[in-house]
């Protein structure tokens, strides 16, 4: 669009001629087919360019590192800077370092070998951009769920419009600004939260769409990417289980699976969502998951380690959450004061029934149910019989124990004796399974994924192929099919 343009749709914005959901949806069908034309200007970019915008982000990353972390905070009202610059900005410069490393063997054409049939000929898959790709990103790790997939896209290419969360406004300005600096906006366009919705974006004609989300918003965010025919990688969550084995320190298991339900205060897609500990150990469990709440924050309130419920709507979903279990008949063990604002600590549950909404919604937030189990065959069983999660957490020594968990459970990706660590390790790809997710965009799976994987047969001049054509019945043909197809059946002819 053109600055006469512009500044003649917000003239007509401004004076109330034109309908303000329209415009931005119209806004939003321009920047599209700007990013789509300047694709179609560059649709192969060479090694040496991708890697050139992968430094730069990283260098603005690494520049930007505070003033992000206290954008974060003040979406959050009140978030843990170093959390911030673990999981937002740690995260993708590891993710960029992988990368860097090892795109352009990624990016070589992969030689395959022909059928034997076409012996001789030349065969190979390259992998091109796939043009536009749509990121939707989530408010709960704002920076690493929008320029990750980024990072990714980039790699394999493509040009990306980032939707950004509606309640993450500071977070959005300072990320715009930062990419300002090294991308022009026809390579990478970010949406303010506020302008259309993340249902509106999905409807556009996207070569490639990522979502991070719940699964009820990715069932329609699927469902719209479907009118285009656009694929799509879903991360979806879900409730991600932790089996405490009866061969495992209960006390040092709760202290690792404290820190997954302190950190961001529980409002992480892969955080422990409910636990399993052996029978006659869950008081114990308990007590040491309280202890080491407190070992860690001390108090949360004025805790600059600690971080708060996102909003008003996240606070009051929360405590509804915890309404609905203690009516239903729950143990609720409260391990801190609450602190200022939306601080809220956690929180366990025992005594537990199925109806209970912590039973069966997803949590996201500072509060762990804990179930107990005689057999490890019944917590199998729980597991199998609900929705795929996207992260299991194990703690055993035992691998006969172990093996026997992940051969019958299905997951998006596991940590054994620990949590969520696996998704900060970028050589391997990370995703959901069913309910919780489709695809990946970590390392090389993620840069297949986001790339188009094209075949190349090449025939030389002298192969005769013409001896596969009509008339058939020539002695080749005929010898061909009899060694590769074999003799049919006779006696079906004569029964049908």
């Amino acid at each position: 669009m053109n600055v006469l343009a512009k500044q003649d749709m917000e003239v007509q914005r401004d004076q109330g001629l034109i309908d303000t959901n329209e415009s931005k949806e119209n806004e939003l069908a321009t920047w599209f087919s700007e990013l789509q034309s300047s694709y179609q200007a560059e649709p192969s970019v060479s090694y040496a360019v991708r890697k050139q915008r992968l430094v730069a982000l990283k260098k603005q990353l690494s520049r930007y590192q505070d003033v992000l972390a206290e954008a974060m905070s003040q979406d959050f009202g009140g978030r843990s800077h170093t959390e911030s610059i673990m999981a937002d900005i740690l995260a993708p410069i590891l993710d960029i370092n992988h990368v860097v490393k090892h795109l352009k063997s990624w990016m070589k054409p992969s030689s395959r070998p022909t059928e034997w049939l076409f012996k001789g000929n030349k065969l190979e898959v390259r992998y091109q951009p796939k043009g536009v790709v749509g990121i939707i990103c989530p408010w709960n790790f704002p920076i690493y769920l929008s320029i990750g997939p980024m990072i990714t896209a980039l790699a394999a290419g493509n040009r990306c419009m980032i939707k950004m969360p509606p309640n993450c406004p500071e977070t959005t300005r300072q990320l715009r600004c930062m990419l300002a600096e090294i991308y022009p906006e026809n390579l990478v366009r970010i949406v303010e939260g506020n302008h259309p919705e993340a249902m509106e974006i999905s409807h556009l004609p996207f070569d490639h769409l990522v979502f991070t989300g719940s699964p009820a918003s990715g069932k329609i965010i699927m469902a719209n990417a479907a009118a285009n025919l656009t694929p799509v990688t879903l991360e979806l969550g879900g409730k991600s289980p932790v089996v405490v084995f009866d061969d495992y320190d209960v006390t040092k298991a709760a202290e690792r699976i404290a820190h997954g339900k302190g950190f961001n205060s529980g409002q992480i897609c892969i955080a422990p969502d409910y636990a399993f500990v052996p029978e006659g150990k869950q008081g114990t469990f308990v007590e040491a998951l309280k202890l080491a709440h407190k070992k860690m924050y001390d108090e949360i309130k004025a805790n600059q380690d600690y971080t708060a419920l996102v909003d008003a709507t996240q606070h009051k979903r929360f405590h509804e959450l915890l309404k609905d279990a203690c009516e239903k008949g729950a143990t609720i063990t409260q391990c801190l004061d609450y602190g200022e604002g939306r601080q809220t600590p956690l929180f366990i549950a025992t005594n537990l029934m199925p109806d209970m909404r912590i039973c069966q919604e997803e949590i996201f937030g500072p509060l762990l149910p804990v179930h107990t189990y005689r057999s490890i065959d019944e917590v199998i069983q729980y597991i199998v019989q609900r929705p795929r999660p996207l992260a299991c957490y194990l703690f055993s020594n035992n691998s006969d124990q172990r093996e026997t968990l992940l051969t019958q459970t299905h997951s998006g990706g596991v940590t054994i004796n620990d949590w969520g660590w696996h998704v900060l390790n970028h050589s391997a790809p990370f995703g959901g399974v069913g309910n919780s997710g489709i695809g990946n965009y970590h390392g090389e799976e993620g840069f297949r994924e986001l790339s188009h994987a094209r075949t190349v047969l090449k025939m030389r001049d002298w192969f005769p192929i013409q001896l596969f054509a009509p008339p058939y019945g020539n002695i080749v043909q005929k010898l061909v099919l009899r060694v590769f197809v074999g003799k049919p059946d006779r006696k079906l002819n004569k029964r049908s």
